[in-house]
């Protein structure tokens, strides 16, 4: 039985090759965006679990709101691991990783390469996280200074193998020009890992003031006994806080009580936070990288079911549409004894049979889109990722699933005709309301404007920051590293860089505007003793006479910034807005600030300016306090140019550089493009979300030409009437189309409240954001309109100037 009707659906199927082929290429394309999405969904879920005790691993999260600054940090101080190990039995483990130096340069024959996936790590790395070793003995790979572990595509890279690896040297060109001996060769770190590093350094060689629990720079990771609860856990850091860190804090500042300091309006609070979650679930300052969004996820995850409901929407209104033609087939089945559930039997294995050629073309469209989806979403995704037992259960299954859903409705609705009325043609009329199929439509429809419109909010918002007044200009700037060209030189050629024709202004630049840039916060004070009311966090950058200007930053009227003419500029600051308002300051110019450093020595600071405020950071974030010092801080430097001949400009200072260092690295890039990164989630998120959305307005529009071929076709006969009675070809096409437009309206209605409310929650991840204007949702759906229409005039133009005596000779 089963064979026969494999046997009749393949001849159905070949019998009306048009109607299959748009069914199947329907279907197959929301079948092959489903698999993509969900490859996608599946990849950013995996982060981090492929560590043994991945459900036990969490990292220390610092929150802190001190003198109206809000810090949220991935860091914590360097003897946090170990106090909780040390006082807290429910602690099995700690390591520390310590990145702040950003990259180092590494010696290869009689040149150095710049690294920057490095780190430094403490000796029990391998006790925490689950690295596979190739060679070495992991529990001492890092007991030592001056030692190494460095992944197998490093050990290729610098010595041909992992082999030849072991017991190595890399001479690396640091402040101490320290030779590290390879102890250990790791695989290459899963990409899908929330950092990746492809050399971990011995904590011992990290010159740091260890020991504070003031300052924090470390990644701290600490691995709880099973049965542990996390959040319990966390209970614990108020005493910590009382034990270790106020009496320290008391050395500098007056704070007798966690109490008196909340009193004043602060706030300081640690917490464990598991690791399977910091890459969709975590958007903290100083993160190892960036991360993902679980927002993303729940968005995407809905746009691929909906996508795929979409394509068998199609399936269900295609098929309806053909049913006319197949009544009669029906009719005879029925006069010659068929039953109903064999007719339902039937339909479903034709229904299923397209779903596996679809199944087949849409993995077809994967194999072909995979690439291009990879460079758009920052992935690196390939087809073996199928070849997984989930998936291949669910690939095996998916047809079947697809199959039922999309062809049970069409199944039912054809086994139900009644064998006499098919047989004298009297199968129905096709202007009586048929709720499921509007509905359909609707549902179509109201999901594709809901794509159009967050499409086009998320390319206002990204057109937006570019545009925004930042307080800068980050056009037309090269940013240069200048890691090792030594110190003595580096004044010399900044200035004659400065001096070239095309190059406009240049100047030392340690600290950017842009995120990722180094930073550095000190604890200020408004009075020589430092109390928890009249102190705050501020950002303190190093810089030169030339930055403000090279920068193109303004000073409010009344101050200055640095100059040479004046001597007692090393110890002034400028600050910012913010920071002046934090400070209470009405009219800053020629008051003191009074400012900590690490060893607790209390440094006057006269202000001669105030810096007009600046988006130094994401514009998802208000601008925070920040103040400028004159120092030399020359490990990076920016020339402001002027030429379209860029990649020439950047050769003849390739050349100066060279010429001072030569076989060092010359790594350099643009402002503008470092500040565009910032958002490169965002325009990945665009670049899918249109995509997606150009591909929902298809299906539905494939799935309206279904629903008017339907129409059309049940409407033959009156069609024919109305033309023989003289009705015209435009009287017919509106008369065809007035209904539809009436469900896409709909649909219109029903999706703004829809869009407007899940967009509104994305802006405001931006402090900076645009206002959602009643002609983007007006112009979104004029456009689905337009886009109906179009596609009905096709089908009913097409019925309109058909000859009605071929309609009506039937009777």
């Amino acid at each position: 039985m089963f064979k026969n009707y494999i046997k009749i659906a393949w001849r159905n199927l070949l019998k009306n090759k048009g109607f299959t082929a748009i069914n199947i290429i329907g279907l197959s394309l929301g079948i092959g965006c489903f698999i993509v999405i969900m490859m996608f969904v599946s990849d950013e879920l995996s982060y981090d679990k492929y560590h043994e005790k991945a459900d036990r691993i969490y990292r220390i999260n610092s929150d802190a709101i001190f003198g109206g600054t809000e810090l949220s940090m991935a860091v914590s101080a360097d003897p946090m691991g170990e106090t909780l190990k040390n006082d807290y039995p429910e602690v099995e483990q700690y390591v520390r990783l310590y990145s702040s130096s950003g990259a180092k340069l590494i010696k290869k024959g009689s040149e150095y390469i710049e690294e920057n996936r490095v780190t430094h790590a403490d000796s029990t790395l391998f006790d925490v996280f689950t690295f596979k070793i190739i060679l070495g003995n992991k529990k001492t790979a890092l007991n030592e200074p001056n030692t190494v572990v460095i992944s197998e595509s490093a050990a290729i890279r610098y010595f041909g193998s992992a082999q030849d690896a072991i017991g190595g040297f890399l001479d690396t060109d640091d402040n101490t020009r320290t030779l590290y001996e390879v102890t250990a060769v790791m695989e290459d770190m899963p990409r899908n890992s929330h950092f990746r590093y492809d050399f971990f350094f011995s904590m011992d060689n990290v010159q740091y003031p260890f020991g504070s629990y003031l300052s924090h720079n470390f990644h701290t990771y600490v691995v709880l006994r099973p049965g542990t609860d996390y959040k319990a856990f966390n209970e614990n850091f108020p005493e910590v806080i009382d034990k270790y860190i106020l009496p320290q804090a008391a050395q500098f500042m007056q704070v007798s009580s966690m109490e008196e300091f909340e009193k004043a309006g602060n706030y300081l609070a640690y917490s464990l936070f598991p690791m399977t979650d910091i890459h969709l679930r975590s958007d903290r300052g100083v993160e190892l990288d960036a991360n993902g969004n679980i927002q993303y996820v729940y968005i995407f995850s809905a746009v691929a079911l909906f996508i795929l409901i979409l394509a068998c929407i199609n399936f269900m209104n295609l098929t309806t549409a053909r049913s006319s033609g197949r009544a009669k087939e029906v009719g005879i089945r029925k006069v010659l004894g068929s039953e109903k559930k064999s007719l339902i039997y039937q339909f479903l294995t034709e229904s299923t049979l397209i779903s596996i050629f679809a199944l087949i073309i849409g993995l077809i469209f994967v194999k072909l889109t995979l690439g291009w989806f990879n460079d758009i979403s920052g992935k690196e995704m390939v087809m073996d990722a199928l070849l997984s037992t989930n998936f291949i259960v669910f690939l095996l299954l998916f047809p079947f699933i697809v199959g039922i859903f999309a062809g049970i409705y069409p199944a039912f609705f054809m086994s139900s005709f009644q064998p006499i009325s098919v047989l004298k043609g009297k199968l129905g009329t096709g202007h009586k309301k048929n709720y499921l199929r509007n509905f359909l439509v609707i549902f179509q429809f109201t999901t594709s404007i809901i794509l159009i419109v967050g499409t086009a909010v998320i390319y206002r918002q990204l057109n937006h920051i570019q545009k925004a007044e930042l307080g800068f200009n980050k056009e037309q700037v090269l940013v240069v590293n200048n890691t090792g060209i030594p110190s003595e030189t580096r004044g010399s050629l900044l200035e004659e860089i400065g001096q070239l024709t095309d190059v406009i202004s240049a100047s030392f630049a340690g600290f950017l505007p842009v995120s990722g840039s180094s930073r550095s916060d000190t604890v200020f004070s408004t009075e020589t003793v430092i109390t928890d009311t009249n102190s705050f966090n501020m950002q303190t950058w190093a810089v030169d006479y030339d930055y403000l200007e090279n920068m193109g930053m303004e000073i409010l009227e009344g101050g200055r910034f640095f100059s040479r003419e004046f001597g007692s500029d090393s110890t002034a600051i400028v600050i910012n807005e913010t920071a002046a308002k934090l400070a209470g300051f009405d009219d800053p110019v020629g008051k003191n600030l009074y400012g900590m450093t690490q060893s607790g020595e209390l440094t006057t600071f006269n202000i001669i300016g105030v810096v007009k405020n600046f988006n130094y950071q994401s514009l998802k974030q208000n601008v925070g306090a920040l103040s400028f010092r004159l120092d030399n801080n020359s490990w990076v430097s920016a020339y402001r140019f002027n030429t379209d001949d860029v990649a020439g400009l950047v050769e003849t200072i390739k050349e100066k550089y060279s010429a001072v260092a030569p076989g060092m690295p010359f790594n350099y890039s643009f402002m503008d493009e470092s500040f565009d990164k910032m958002y490169r989630q965002e325009q990945r998120v665009g670049s899918v979300a249109v995509t997606f959305a150009i591909l929902a307005i298809i299906i539905a529009c494939l799935g309206l030409l279904g629903l008017a071929t339907y129409i059309a076709e049940q409407r033959t006969k009156e069609i024919g009437v109305r033309k023989v009675l003289g009705a015209s070809v435009s009287n017919i096409v509106k008369m065809l189309s007035k209904d539809f437009v009436k469900l896409v309206l709909i649909a219109f209605v029903i999706a703004t409240p829809i869009a407007w409310w899940f967009m509104s929650k994305w802006l405001q991840n931006f402090a900076y954001r645009i206002s959602l204007d009643w002609w983007i949702f007006a112009g979104v759906g004029f456009i689905a309109l337009v886009v109906a229409l179009f596609t009905l005039s096709f089908q009913a133009v097409r019925a309109a100037i058909s000859n009605p005596v071929k309609s009506l000779r039937t009777e």
